[in-house]
């Protein structure tokens, strides 16, 4: 199983996510997913939901 994942939304970069002892982590690459920065997510597909939900304004779920 990888380390790291890239998130990508819309054929954008979100960021990647890096596992570690309590999850994945997750590195914003641009300003519009800096929310997320730093989250913990069971699993690269958890995040990558979560930039989605950011993108289409549902912020409320993504944080």
């Amino acid at each position: 199983m990888p380390d790291s994942y890239i998130i990508e939304v819309n054929s954008q970069t979100a960021g990647i996510v890096v596992r570690s002892s309590g999850g994945y982590c997750f590195f914003a690459s641009s300003h519009r997913f800096n929310r997320l920065e730093g989250q913990l997510f069971r699993n690269a597909r958890e995040a990558e939901r979560a930039a989605r939900k950011l993108v289409s304004g549902d912020v409320k779920e993504a944080a």
